[in-house]
């Protein structure tokens, strides 16, 4: 492979760095939530549950990054735990909308509270200017990315 076909050092690579932080986040938070038995992508579901109430499984299986065959599995493992309900026939279509229950607002008020301090130390070394070009410029690499519709 000629120098022209690398992407070039790895630390100046901005997908591997980029893939890198998102190693690092997800470790930490998988540690900070241990404590509290849930994973990463049950934590997320009850995040995207209690922000936007009323979503289909499939759709919260794109809002949380998993796929709808996991997060059936997720969803099981909530709902079994006491943390949401899902009814048993669909209100309509074929959509069993799930919604967190008293112990499951509970539970992601803890988690949400072990989630920001993962990601308060994360952007430690940004002032609050920076954090908000961060921001921006992530969506913007997304939205780059995204398929043309």
């Amino acid at each position: 492979m000629s120098q022209g076909e690398q992407v070039g050092p790895l630390d100046q690579a901005v997908g591997y760095m980029l893939k890198r932080a998102a190693t690092a986040l997800r470790t930490a938070m998988d540690t900070a939530l241990r404590p509290l038995d849930l994973t990463v992508p049950q934590y997320s579901c009850l995040e995207v549950l209690s922000q936007r109430p009323g979503l289909s499984n499939a759709e919260l299986a794109r809002a949380v990054f998993v796929t709808r065959q996991s997060m059936n599995l997720v969803l099981r493992g909530l709902q079994d735990r006491g943390l949401i309900t899902r009814p048993t026939t669909a209100p309509q279509g074929r959509a069993l909308p799930s919604t967190l229950t008293p112990a499951g607002r509970e539970r992601l008020r803890t988690a949400s509270g072990v989630v920001r301090a993962v990601q308060d130390r994360m952007l430690t070394p940004f002032s609050a200017d920076q954090r908000d070009r961060l921001l921006h410029d992530l969506a913007a690499c997304a939205d780059a990315l995204a398929p043309e519709e």
